[in-house]
């Protein structure tokens, strides 16, 4: 319980979660999860979320360190900083300064897409969600926690390997398919050990 009670109260998740419950409420409030689309939508929402997982994970978090100081403070707050102290729990989550403006655009492009609120809504709902997975499955991942479930327990063994092998391999936190599908899931026997696994900023 001590453990979900860390998740939980920290900031970024139960600001997330009230974005969630919000968006979802207003799909369901005007009658959306009796359609079929609506759910599709959500699932679409959720798709991007993992599409973008890696690709900012991958392209973003592990790229070459900026020179200018602001930017670089901005990596170091965002993946580096997290690298060099894995468990430390302050720097575990995403920030809301972060996260928000990504939904909030998601939101507004699905909007002029469709010209639908509530389709908008239904893919930004889903998109958060699966936010809010990816943050339970990575906190998980740095503390003292066995996953009650073998997909837990290798998901967890996998993320390790990102950390403490090389980073260079397995981004996926959440699920490694894009790694299979984009060809940065290796054995793990067969990667050699990184001097920066630890120390992105080199």
């Amino acid at each position: 319980m001590k453990h979900l009670r860390d998740f939980v109260s920290h900031s970024s998740v139960w600001i997330m979660g009230l974005l969630f419950l919000s968006c979802f409420a207003f799909v369901a409030g005007r009658g959306g999860l009796a359609a079929g689309s609506v759910w599709l939508l959500i699932a679409l929402g959720a798709v991007l979320f993992l599409i973008s997982e890696y690709l900012t994970h991958r392209f973003l978090f592990h790229m070459k360190p900026p020179k200018h100081p602001v930017l670089l403070k901005m990596m170091k707050k965002l993946h580096y900083d997290h690298h060099e102290l894995p468990n430390d729990l302050n720097l575990l989550f995403l920030p809301v300064w972060y996260s928000i403006p990504n939904y909030g655009l998601l939101g507004v492009i699905t909007y002029l897409l469709t010209s639908d609120p509530m389709s908008a809504f239904a893919v930004v709902s889903g998109a958060i969600g699966m936010l809010l997975y990816y943050e339970w499955v990575h906190f998980v991942a740095h503390r003292p926690i066995k996953p009650l479930t073998a997909w837990g327990r290798w998901m967890k063994k996998v993320h390790q390997w990102h950390h403490y092998k090389n980073e260079n391999y397995w981004f996926g936190v959440s699920n490694p398919s894009m790694d299979y599908l984009i060809g940065t899931f290796k054995q793990e026997k067969g990667v050699e050990l990184s001097p920066t696994a630890r120390k992105l900023q080199g």
